[in-house]
């Protein structure tokens, strides 16, 4: 935040932040961030892909000017989600088909639209509206969506406490993001590590054969995995929870890490 503070001025036109990291987990401070550069007189533009499954969105009181996620991070296929303030779709110049009209949405739409995509997004939302409803809330749709998704970032933060708890016992493996139990809500259950005895990709070859599933690399980000010098080595293993795993499968994983650790000395 210092860093952002140093760089923000009255030149700045816009800023351009992720709202978590899929490498780390980590949750940008979005609403501070928003203010101090509305301060300066800039719009703010929010990547909220990686948070999108993991906790409720209102960009009224996130105060952006825009925000795009993807429905393939909550459960959906893969279509894309955009959200700005209506002046901003109104008056930004953007590629478009000459036939199509300079009205919303139509100027923001290129030729047919994916139905079939969208209608699994719906599906998607259905499915996630349902998890309330199965849990006894009953309201209207907006209110229950943002029911479900809070009760779904209670329980993965319940989920990261169990993780990182049991990785603390691991020794050879270093954590990359937020560890302090404290601090949960600042991060989502996504956690990466690296292990200096293999390499991340090692690591995830070695848990595929036990059928647990892990991703290796940089995750695209790899500004981040440069700066934390892990890019040379192959990057992290990336250990992603969600709403519907539990302590008995990160049981799982933590054995066989810890059989990994002690296999490679």
């Amino acid at each position: 935040m210092e860093s952002f503070r140093r760089q923000l001025s009255e030149r700045t036109r816009w800023v351009a932040v992720g709202c978590a990291s899929n490498a780390t987990g980590t949750i940008n401070d979005v609403a501070t961030i928003t203010r101090l550069a509305h301060d300066a007189g800039a719009k703010v533009f929010l990547d909220a892909v990686h948070y999108a499954p993991h906790g409720p969105i209102d960009v009224q009181a996130l105060g952006c000017d825009g925000l795009a996620c993807s429905a393939y991070k909550f459960f959906g296929p893969h279509v894309g989600v955009l959200w700005a303030r209506r002046s901003l779709l109104e008056e930004l110049p953007v590629y478009k088909l000459r036939p199509a009209a300079d009205s919303l949405p139509d100027r923001w739409m290129i030729g047919t639209q994916n139905h079939e995509g969208i209608a699994g997004v719906a599906a998607a939302v259905d499915y996630l509206h349902d998890l309330a409803v199965h849990g006894g809330y009953r309201g209207d749709r907006r209110s229950t969506l943002r029911t479900a998704m809070t009760a779904i970032q209670a329980y993965e933060r319940d989920l990261s406490r169990h993780l990182l708890t049991g990785l603390a016992k691991l020794p050879r493996y270093q954590v990359w993001g937020i560890t302090d139990l404290d601090r949960l809500g600042q991060r989502v259950p996504t956690v990466s590590v690296t292990a200096a005895v293999a390499s991340a990709e090692t690591l995830a070859r070695q848990l595929a054969e036990k059928e647990i599933y892990a991703w290796n690399g940089n995750m695209y980000a790899m500004n981040l995995s440069e700066r934390l010098g892990v890019e040379s080595a192959g990057g992290f293993l990336r250990l992603g929870l969600v709403h519907y795993n539990t302590p008995a499968e990160i049981d799982t994983v933590l054995g066989v890490l810890a059989e990994l650790a002690a296999a490679h000395g």
